[in-house]
């Protein structure tokens, strides 16, 4: 496996120091200027320099129409600009490197990248036909861009089949079963959500879906525990907020006060926990 692919491999698999390393490495061995300034731009975009990365990728592009510099400038416009006017650029830019050679596991991404764009446009049959397209050439994440398409098209059922697919070939993968739990009635829900427990005890979305199931079943002292077991792992303000509003829903004021001023300490001036905040200290004894 080359540097370049090395990567986007790293990356994918959420490596982000050794495909650093990797991208070191393959910038001090580029056999050419425009690839030089290729590996500079990913650099400089991966440590927090966008602009400086998209300049590097159009200087790239100046000395040859390569599918690396076409990709890095569309994935870094697409990170820069919050103006929805930028997503045809960033489209014509991903079709440019499509159009270049390259290996399956970098065109694969390109297609992926741009179904994704194309799916926010609106143009759902157009980002249909890049998602399969990116399945022929065993992108197995496109799986998960082309449920998302059918859910778009009010088809629930041929997205939950899609993500399953998915499960398939990714065996474990939480964040599959997470998403697919999205797409079917509330029993396969949970159970795709106890799945997600079971492979990544940390993942806190399923913690906040059944504390408020069990709310809504009035089973308010399990749903308080359920939400105490992600605060356990992570204390983070949406979870300290809801937990306040549940102690606050069944009258237990000293509660509700501590989750706030927890909360409160990560964000001082976080409005919706001031004003809850305010609320319960009215009604402490």
């Amino acid at each position: 496996m080359t540097c370049k692919n090395l990567w986007l491999f790293l990356i994918r698999l959420n490596c982000p120091d050794a495909a650093m390393r990797s991208l070191e490495l393959a910038r001090r061995h580029a056999s050419s200027e425009h690839e030089r300034l290729v590996y500079e731009g990913w650099i400089l975009y991966d440590t927090g320099h966008c602009e400086e990365g998209l300049r590097k990728a159009e200087e790239s592009i100046k000395i040859s129409r390569s599918f690396e510099a076409f990709f890095l400038k569309a994935y870094a416009l697409a990170d820069s600009s919050l103006d929805s006017s930028c997503s045809s650029t960033v489209i014509s830019l991903l079709e440019n490197a499509l159009k270049c050679p390259s290996d399956n596991l970098r065109k694969g991404q390109a297609l992926n990248n741009l179904g994704s764009v194309l799916v926010d446009c609106g143009k759902l049959d157009s980002a249909a036909d890049c998602y399969i397209n990116a399945l022929k050439i065993r992108h197995t994440r496109a799986h998960q861009g082309l449920a998302r398409v059918h859910f778009l098209k009010n088809d629930k059922a041929t997205a939950y089949v899609e993500m399953t697919k998915l499960i398939e070939k990714a065996k474990n993968n939480a964040s599959a079963y997470e998403k697919r739990s999205e797409y079917c009635d509330r029993d396969l829900t949970k159970a795709d959500l106890e799945m997600v427990t079971r492979i990544d005890p940390l993942r806190v979305y399923p913690y906040r879906y059944r504390a408020a199931v069990l709310m809504d079943s009035r089973k308010e002292k399990e749903a308080i525990a359920e939400l105490s077991r992600a605060i356990a792992f992570k204390a983070d303000l949406h979870l300290l907020h809801l937990r306040a509003a549940f102690h606050e829903h069944v009258g237990d004021v000293l509660a509700a006060l501590r989750d706030c001023r927890a909360a409160l300490s990560v964000d001082p001036n976080h409005q919706e926990m001031l004003e809850l905040h305010s609320r319960v200290n009215s009604h402490e004894p």
